[in-house]
């Protein structure tokens, strides 16, 4: 019912709610004044609704620029990927390029180290034997050399994989020892060697390369005394030493040493051949091979590196030759007839030198059915071939299978530039050995002794 002077309530009901509707108008009324009042004053709820509209405004700009930099953030990120997939390519294909190369390129200096290992075993009159020790020794700086670059490399682009398999120690340390000693012995030091014919569970090649630097560096540091070659066996494992009487290492380098690229400095510059990345490779090979690496020194009174190697078991009774009976005049190489197959002449030449020094007959030839035609049905005792027979169509592993077709018990050393760990572990499983070129003479005329004894037995 509206209110209106000219219409008065008829019923009390209808009366008080006509009062209580005029009270509620003046309430009102009263409450609107009030709020205008006091907005007319000082402002406060403008000022406030003012604030809150500011607010609004920088939430907005500021999310918008947050966006704006997500999104550069983004870009960024974008370019961050890419460039990591430039850099990861670049890696690779450097990687690529080294593996591809790296055959070439050891081919002829594997060449150049079976034809100097051949002269040294002439004898020669005495300049003539100093001059063919000089070049072995630079052919081996130049195989070091380039095997570090190589194992870098490797190392880097993390395809260099482990292949441990049981072995007996003595089988590596005695051509170490012997090796080492001559190197040595070129300083004027003599090399101290305790032999041990513990079997362990290595990666034989990559434990090889360790054991290497730990000799390397210990030559090149060392102007007088001696060096140490010898193991100690721990209740975990094989501690393989390698000592020296050198100037010793400072506490504060003995991590540091351990970085590419860093090195003591030797007395003797003339002595020092090296890209300071032995260490360095040392810590990345003990690394993939689970192997604890261990320096203990004092400056003044030498250094000793060790690496500790977990035992093995053979699955049979096997036992490894020392040098001594390798390098023995009368043995199973006498009149042994080896076998060697590879597609490069100067290989096959280098290796007739060297395994005609030996006492060998050699048939050499770059295919299985030109050695065949040439050996007059005569049955092959080892044979030698090499992995990468260039155009042949098949490699040296496959061409074995294939001749171990007629010779079922034949021996098979492959002989090859890849470092690959399938290709080693492909091998063993087919009870065939493999060597790395360049090869070392001293480890293949152990390694044929070794298996003509088997065959013998």
């Amino acid at each position: 019912m509206r209110d209106s002077p000219n219409i008065l309530p008829k019923t009390p009901s209808e009366r008080a709610l006509a009062e209580e509707n005029r009270r509620l108008r003046r309430v009102c009324h009263a409450l609107m004044e009030r709020v205008e009042s006091g907005g007319a004053a000082n402002s406060a709820p403008y000022a406030a609704f003012e604030h809150a509209v500011l607010l609004a405004e920088q939430v907005r700009e500021r999310t918008e620029a947050l966006h704006r930099t997500l999104d550069e953030l983004g870009q960024a990120n974008a370019q961050l990927h890419e460039a990591k997939a430039d850099a990861e390519a670049a890696n690779l294909s450097k990687t690529k390029f080294l593996a591809a190369v790296t055959h070439d390129l050891l081919q002829p200096l594997n060449a150049a180290r079976l034809f100097a290992s051949a002269l040294e075993e002439h004898r020669l009159p005495q300049d003539s034997a100093r001059l063919v020790g000089h070049i072995g020794r630079s052919l081996k700086d130049v195989e070091a050399l380039l095997g570090t670059l190589v194992d870098m490399s490797r190392l880097d682009a993390g395809i260099l994989k482990a292949d441990i398999a049981p072995f007996q120690i003595n089988g590596l340390l005695d051509a170490l020892a012997e090796e080492y000693r001559q190197v040595a012995g070129v300083r004027g030091l003599a090399l101290n060697y305790v032999p041990s014919s513990v079997v362990v569970a290595s990666d034989f090649t990559l434990l090889a390369r360790v054991i290497r630097n730990f000799l390397s560096n210990a030559v090149r540091y060392t102007e007088q005394g001696h060096l140490l070659l010898g193991c100690r066996r721990r209740a975990d494992g094989l501690d393989i030493m390698v000592g020296d009487t050198g100037p010793g290492i400072p506490e504060l380098q003995q991590e540091a040493i351990f970085l590419e690229f860093r090195r003591a400095q030797p007395s003797h510059e003339s002595h020092s051949r090296g890209l300071g990345l032995g260490l360095a490779i040392v810590d990345r090979i003990s690394t993939i091979l689970d192997h604890s690496v261990l320096l203990k020194s004092l400056p003044g009174r030498g250094a000793i590196f060790s690496i500790k190697v977990p035992y093995g078991q053979l699955a049979q009774h096997s036992s490894e030759l020392t040098v001594d009976a390798a390098q023995a005049g009368q043995g199973p190489l006498q009149g042994a007839v080896v076998w060697v197959i590879d597609d490069d002449p100067a290989i096959l030449e280098g290796m007739q030198a060297l395994l005609r020094g030996w006492g060998c007959r050699v048939r050499t030839a770059a295919s299985l059915s030109a050695l065949e035609a040439a050996s007059d049905g005569e049955e092959p005792a080892v044979l030698l071939v090499d992995y990468h027979l260039g155009d042949a169509g098949e490699d040296g592993v496959a061409l074995a299978l294939r001749l171990r077709r007629c010779y079922p018990a034949l021996p098979v050393v492959v002989i090859t530039a890849n470092h690959d760990a399938e290709l080693k572990r492909h091998a063993r499983e087919l009870n065939m050995s493999s060597l790395l070129k360049p090869l070392k003479p001293l480890r293949l005329r152990m390694l044929l002794t070794s298996l003509l004894e088997k065959r013998a037995t």
